[in-house]
């Protein structure tokens, strides 16, 4: 894309946009406009829908997937060059909901006793502990620990906000050992480089390695110790405005989606077939 490449990036950086938006609209764009092979002031809206029938007809992409794209092609054609058309013209898919993967209270205590590696072990009770986001929990710095106050603070988390969370006393009494042993200075779990945290793609491999030591078939990611503790909370009771706080959630109904997994609300809630039992015959039907 060249100079339009370099346009784009300042107007996304100029907006605040994370990091992870910056290179999606930008991969996304770049291939977009690679599948033409015109300059991206050549392309039309006729071009556009063409990609977008490419991408669900022939590539049979996932909604959010599809919806990225979009959302990238909407952005450039609205801040960086001037159009004849309306981006407002570019549909998005209806979106779907899956549900996340949450874990048994057994399952978690496995999974975090699985790693032979204090540092390791530390953030994954991090992750669970508080329902912090693998971004947030790498970028946690040593001052962020308040024993005092028994609370941790998430600086500039999604959406740019900071929040508050619990400290566990169990995380604090491992926090205590790891620092013992590795002395952090700045972040609290730095990568090679001292000076930089670790990264996600690190969290990622290392809880692949804890998951498969302590035996779990389940299809989870380190994000699933949130969707598990923010689970968790619900199941004991907690009120679900007070989740939201926690998780950082800007709506209750990003949420709610968690008492769609929940035990107390799925198991615990008694069928009407229950109801009508008394009135039903107790002879059992014949197999013919």
């Amino acid at each position: 894309m060249g100079k339009f490449f370099d346009l784009m990036d300042r107007e996304i950086r100029i907006r605040g946009l994370s990091e992870s938006t910056r290179k999606s609209y930008l991969g996304n764009m770049r291939r977009f406009v690679r599948h033409f092979m015109l300059a991206p002031d050549e392309l039309t809206i006729e071009h556009v829908k063409q990609y977008q029938l490419y991408l669900a007809k022939e590539r049979r992409v996932a909604w959010s997937t599809f919806n990225l794209n979009v959302s990238a092609i909407r952005f450039f054609y609205r801040h960086v060059i001037d159009v004849e058309w309306s981006v407002d013209q570019l549909p998005y898919q209806r979106t779907g909901r899956r549900l996340p993967v949450v874990l048994s209270r057994d399952e978690v205590a496995a999974l975090l006793d699985a790693p032979t590696c204090l540092k390791h072990r530390a953030i994954l009770m991090t992750l669970y502990s508080a329902g912090l986001r693998s971004g947030e929990a790498v970028r946690l710095r040593v001052s962020d620990i308040d024993s005092a106050r028994m609370m941790i603070r998430v600086e500039q988390g999604k959406g740019r906000k900071d929040r508050y969370v619990m400290l566990s006393a169990k995380l604090l009494t491992v926090l205590r050992r790891y620092w013992l042993e590795k002395r952090p200075t700045t972040w609290l779990f730095p990568g090679r480089d001292m000076s930089r945290p670790l990264t996600r793609a690190s969290v990622e491999k290392f809880f692949a390695r804890a998951r498969s030591r302590a035996g779990i078939e389940k299809r989870i990611t380190p994000h699933s110790l949130r969707h598990s503790f923010a689970t968790h909370l619900l199941e004991r009771g907690v009120n679900i405005r007070v989740i939201q706080r926690l998780l950082g959630h800007r709506s209750l109904r990003s949420t709610e989606i968690y008492t769609h997994v929940s035990e107390t609300y799925v198991r615990d809630t008694e069928s009407p077939l229950d109801d009508l039992l008394p009135a039903l015959s107790g002879a059992a039907p014949s197999a013919g």
